[in-house]
């Protein structure tokens, strides 16, 4: 795990405090005015599935939020996670422990209190943020999460659950179309992670048809894999934040927040930065903006507001 720093390994050491008991109540999961019941993309976490839930996480992100469900301030934050986890489908599993029904569970995550909520990775327990927070809030951290899971090789998707916790049927999809046979040499070389390969894949299919919108989009795509394959998140982000108007240290970070779903922020970091650049300059950021113009999709509002504010800046 290169980021964020995992902590020890699960351990049974740790007390929950159970002093929410005396607050305000609210209904069970399911009924009117409570949470969500679980399905989709939460899961009620118990002792006899808390072991899988740990070895699940070496293939996709896991979000654990320890509560007590009848609590008011519980289950309004096990609902704006709920709604996340459905709205993020599968990029994270949302696991929920009543840390009053299973405290050795709660325990081994060592909180203090709850409602406290927990990633896992790689099977590593990483604390997010205890107690109540605002949905904006829950979704920065859930991204960051995001970001560090890909940066770690857990790009999996979850599987959607049914309300017993055991995955949902998915029903059965047509057959997708074969690729053009360099479209499906770049796809087996991304698979493999060669990104040397899946460039020259998709730069020799644009020579043959230079108006290939998949194979630009796809070109886009592993270009932004492979600047970022060794990045250190921490790192690039310090070396921004100190050299506000270099380059290559806004064009690094920009890329991060690609890489984690944040494209506003990467639009408007450089966007922003445009204006005061040489000639230079701008050229290397225009570059990277039609980059991520491709990979975002051109008929997306975002690139479409973004094309407008370059081409003012531009021209």
């Amino acid at each position: 795990m290169s980021n964020p720093t995992p902590q020890p390994s699960f351990s049974a050491r740790g007390a929950v405090d159970l002093s929410a008991l005396n607050r305000p109540q609210s209904p069970p999961p399911g009924e009117p005015g409570g949470a969500p019941a679980a399905g989709g993309y939460v899961l009620e976490v118990t002792e006899d599935n808390f072991p899988q839930l740990v070895q699940d996480s070496a293939t996709y992100p896991v979000v654990v939020l320890l509560w007590i469900p009848t609590d008011q301030a519980n289950a309004e934050l096990g609902t704006t996670l709920g709604r996340l986890a459905d709205e993020y489908a599968g990029r994270f599993l949302l696991g929920r422990v009543d840390a009053q029904q299973h405290p050795q569970i709660a325990a081994a995550f060592r909180v203090e209190g709850v409602p406290t909520v927990v990633a896992v990775l790689q099977g590593q327990p990483l604390p997010l943020f205890a107690g109540a927070a605002p949905e904006e809030q829950v979704r920065a951290v859930l991204d960051q999460v995001l970001a560090a899971a890909e940066q770690n090789g857990v790009t999996g998707r979850a599987p959607a659950q049914g309300a017993d916790g055991t995955p949902a049927e998915v029903p059965e999809v047509p057959a997708e179309p074969e690729l053009p046979p360099l479209h499906q040499e770049a796809y087996d070389a991304i698979e493999q992670g060669d990104y040397d390969a899946a460039i020259a894949a998709y730069t020799k299919a644009l020579k043959q048809d230079p108006k290939d919108a998949m194979a630009s989009a796809g070109l886009a795509q592993v270009r932004l894999l492979e600047r970022t394959r060794d990045t250190d998140l921490q790192a690039v982000r310090a070396a921004a934040a100190a050299a506000p108007t270099d380059v290559a240290a806004q064009l690094a970070v920009a890329d991060t927040d690609m890489l984690g779903g944040k494209v506003p922020d990467a639009f408007d970091r450089l966007l922003e930065l445009l204006p005061n650049l040489d000639a230079e300059g701008k050229e290397q950021v225009r570059v990277r903006l039609v980059e991520y113009f491709e990979v975002v999709g051109l008929t997306d509002p975002r690139v479409i507001k973004a094309r407008q504010r370059l081409a003012l800046y531009l021209y």
